[in-house]
């Protein structure tokens, strides 16, 4: 039961809390779930009416103190999620059982995870961790929703949701690159094999080779005519990948004025020409490559840009931790190893739960063979036992 003084809310736009209060309960390595972030995708119209992502954010405060929040959004669709349930979207439809409206609990269009039930002392048990999923599942009454997702949740939340609150419990993969005391590149390579190790340099010589001028800088050290080309490279990948655009040009203008210390821009230049770029945002310990695009295609800039300049990077920052996005098992030839990622889910009608659950015990046994298949192919040489 929840203690009286405990209250929840439900706010619509994120602007109508202190981002001081909000950060506060936000991990210093977590640069998507904090406030600037997420208000920008408000404001730039990212979200919002039309969208298919509502805000609906969940607070918990004690008086007027913020003890907990739960950035979360009423969805018509399951576009910009990363972790897919069109499948159950499909059978849901073809049995007759509405799916939705339904809430989500994510960083929209972002697969990077993170808290998503934040709480004041990172707690996943206890009165502040009750009353947020309390007030989500309010929500869910309130909308008429006939699921909730937390998607991209620690392994913790995802726990302590499937044993107190009949949320099932998903496996999902990513490929991440983990620090190991590296204090250079040369010694990143030297901890692999000698095959992928030639690979590697034979990539980054054909990027270099390219005539291109290669740079790696902070968002806010970029000038305005860089940062211009960012959101045209962003609508040259969607457009060839026949993708939808789900950030608006303003959301670009807006990360580059309010955070800009926290964006990682890896970009080619021909002369003056920007070219090529990658795009990560980077907090505390980790770092997230999140988007890429270019003009002309050369050998080996894809790889330079999207993953040897960002471990580069995060050697030379002392990172625990770099993502490089979603999918993609050719990661692993580049040292980037197979990562356990986590969600949870609530569905309101029991027969599709069952069957949902059902489903799950095999993707789950699946998605663990898979990592471990995918851990065997490791460049990395093989530590001998002693």
């Amino acid at each position: 039961m929840m203690p009286s003084e405990l209250s929840i809310h439900v706010v619509k736009e994120i602007g109508s809390i202190s981002a001081e209060d909000w950060n506060a309960l936000v991990s210093p390595n977590d640069p998507f779930t904090r406030h600037a972030f997420l208000l920008a995708l408000e404001t730039s119209k990212s979200v919002g009416p039309g969208t298919g992502w509502l805000p609906c954010h969940v607070l918990v405060r004690e008086k007027e103190k913020l003890l907990g929040a739960v950035p979360l959004y009423l969805k018509s669709d399951s576009y910009g999620e990363y972790i897919f349930d069109w499948g159950w979207a499909g059978a849901s439809q073809r049995a007759g059982i509405p799916y939705y409206p339904k809430l989500v609990s994510s960083v929209p269009f972002t697969p990077a995870s993170g808290r998503r039930l934040m709480v004041h002392d990172d707690a996943v048990e206890g009165p502040v961790f009750d009353a947020l999923v309390s007030g989500v599942q309010a929500v869910a009454e309130r909308s008429k929703a006939h699921s909730i997702h937390f998607l991209f949740c620690t392994e913790d939340e995802r726990a302590a949701l499937a044993r107190g609150y009949n949320f099932l419990p998903r496996l999902t993969v990513q490929f991440h690159w983990q620090g190991a005391g590296d204090q250079s590149f040369d010694d990143y390579l030297g901890r692999m094999r000698a095959s992928a190790r030639k690979q590697v340099r034979r990539e980054r010589r054909q990027a270099l080779e390219s005539g291109l001028t290669i740079l790696t800088r902070r968002g806010d050290e970029l000038s305005e005519d860089e940062w211009a080309y960012v959101y045209r490279f962003y609508r040259n990948t969607t457009g060839r990948k026949g993708a939808l655009d789900y950030l608006t040009e303003d959301f670009f203008q807006q990360i580059r004025s309010t955070y800009g210390e926290h964006v990682v821009l890896a970009m080619a230049k021909d002369g003056d020409r920007p070219v090529a770029a990658s795009l990560s945002f980077e907090a505390g310990q980790h770092l997230y490559g999140r988007y890429w695009g270019a003009y002309e295609f050369h050998e080996g800039l894809h790889f330079e840009l999207c993953y040897y300049q960002l471990i580069e990077r995060s050697i030379a920052m002392g990172h625990s931790r770099f993502e490089a996005g979603a999918q993609g098992p050719h990661k692993i030839k580049r040292g980037l190893l197979p990562s356990a990622t986590y969600s949870a889910h609530w569905l309101r009608h029991e027969g599709l739960l069952d069957a949902v659950e059902r489903n799950l015990l095999y993707e789950t046994h699946a998605t663990q063979q898979e990592i471990e298949m995918f851990a065997e192919h490791s460049p990395y040489k093989k530590k001998s036992s002693s």
